[in-house]
């Protein structure tokens, strides 16, 4: 796979400071399916290239790719010749610092228009050669493109489905690379990794000041996330600006209710103010951590490692772990971590597979636990389990519980009576059902807890997540001490 940027700016070898590669150097980076070089066929201060080369290991896509439903798909495919997912995640590993609007040496180079010309060889279409103009022509760019034959030796069989895709436009340089990681996976429509929640998050960040407007966001979306309407809708819904914001969360099922064309209104107006709700919760989350001075956490149950992605920049903590019964969860919240590339000054991760209701003894080594949105994936009858393993064996001075308020349920259109926000939910608790259960768990183990609401609350119905703090009050008098 190979892409090359192009730049006739003066002096083009800015572009190396702006990439955060110098020109004089070949630069390789290991990644999970392979490597990356970076490398400058050419750099002179009037024309400057950069290529991205990306050398995928057929073997060690085999070895990722067990279970496919086709026994010899994985090895007779084209993913380690095309542009594909795997481009799209090397230009975020190894440009993630312009990505991100940063730039060490040259900030005030990132936002600067300057002439780029971007070629993708080998960029897989499986729509129609119009499909690519219609996606990067609306945003300014001049497109050229490339077909091939499918066989030379058989013309009669037509083109091939890959392009070579070249792209002219004067704009920043992060704003090309933003299209290209956002863009390069729809038209190739075949994600070689797990598409989760935080992938919506990923495609507004990302499509910010472009995708609204683009007239083929739909498709944009759809193919994005592999055709999987059900993520493609939540992002086309928060796009829209007659839609008010919800809360962005799995269990999330429907639009609020509106009792009057008021709230409707209303709600309009504090749409731009609104926080998702998962972000939300973990801001709460890490208020109470910060109240309580806590240095060292074990989030239980952390899925793909969304509130450690948070903690991570926290100056606060020393150390944060996650567990997960789940392997393939881990796998993923690994990737999202990076615990291999930690920075210095950065809080320790660990990440380790247990189950919640059986004792480990790695639980004890951290000062807070916390639950975000777990207990509810539990049965009832094993939650006695759960609490003796956490608050008996584990023991942390501080244990943060969040889970839905099942009475907010009602203001959502589409959950009809007695349905769960998630297919995986056990229960859902009433705010009543919430406080009970933490105060009997309380009183048997020795803790205080206090009670606080997540998200924007209804007079009626409460806020649509609740939180319960546990601290053992002996040792918080000692630290204040």
């Amino acid at each position: 796979m190979l892409l090359t940027i192009t730049t006739t700016h003066n002096p083009a070898t800015d572009i190396g400071y702006l990439l955060h590669k110098s020109p004089d150097k070949l630069h390789t980076k290991k990644l999970p399916f392979g490597q990356a070089h970076v490398f400058y066929p050419e750099a002179t201060e009037e024309k400057c290239t950069a290529a991205l080369m990306l050398d995928v290991d057929p073997i060690g896509l085999v070895r990722k790719n067990r279970g496919t439903a086709f026994p010899l798909d994985q090895y007779v495919n084209d993913r380690p010749y095309v542009a594909s997912s795997f481009m799209s995640v090397a230009i975020n590993r190894v440009f993630g610092t312009l990505l991100s609007g940063t730039s060490k040496h040259r900030q005030e180079l990132v936002d600067q228009d300057i002439p780029l010309e971007a070629k993708i060889y080998a960029l897989p279409c499986r729509a129609n050669e119009s499909f690519l103009k219609d996606l990067f022509e609306p945003l300014g760019y001049d497109v050229e493109t490339e077909s091939y034959a499918l066989d030379r030796e058989f013309p009669e069989w037509g083109d091939s489905p890959y392009f070579t895709l070249t792209l002219k436009k004067s704009c920043p340089l992060r704003e090309l690379l933003i299209h290209l990681y956002v863009l390069i996976p729809v038209l190739d429509n075949k994600k070689h990794y797990f598409i989760g929640d935080d992938e919506v998050e990923k495609l507004l960040q990302y499509g910010e000041g472009w995708l609204k407007g683009h007239p083929q966001k739909e498709k944009i979306a759809h193919r994005y996330f592999r055709n999987l309407r059900s993520f493609s809708r939540i992002a086309l819904d928060r796009l829209k600006d007659d839609n008010p914001a919800i809360d962005n969360e799995e269990e999330s099922s429907g639009q609020v209710k509106a009792d009057s064309q008021e709230e409707v209104l209303e709600d309009s107006i504090q749409t731009e103010k609104r926080i998702s709700l998962h972000k939300q919760r973990h801001k709460a989350v890490i208020h109470a951590l910060k109240e309580h001075n806590i240095a060292t956490l074990l989030d239980l149950g952390c899925g793909e490692g969304k509130l450690l992605h948070f903690l991570r920049n926290e100056k606060s903590l020393s150390k944060i772990a996650g567990c997960d019964a789940s392997i393939r969860s881990l796998e993923i919240a690994f990737d999202r971590l990076k615990p291999d590339e930690q920075r210095r000054g950065d809080p320790v991760i660990e990440l380790f597979q247990s189950a919640l209701t059986y004792r480990d003894k790695r639980f004890r080594d951290y000062e807070a636990a916390t639950l975000v949105e777990v207990i509810e994936h539990i049965d009832e009858p094993r939650l006695g389990a759960l609490e003796r393993v956490v608050f008996e064996a584990a023991n942390p001075r501080v244990v943060i519980v969040t889970t839905p308020n099942s009475e907010y349920n009602a203001l959502f259109e589409t959950l009809s009576a007695g349905q769960f926000r998630h297919a995986d939910h056990r229960f859902e608790w009433t705010r009543a059902e919430f406080t009970e259960w933490a105060n009997r768990v309380a009183d048997n183990h020795g803790y205080e807890v206090s009670f606080h609401p997540i998200g924007d609350a209804d007079k009626k119905y409460g806020a649509p997540s609740q939180m319960a703090v546990f601290v053992k009050p002996d040792i918080e008098e000692k630290k204040a001490v």
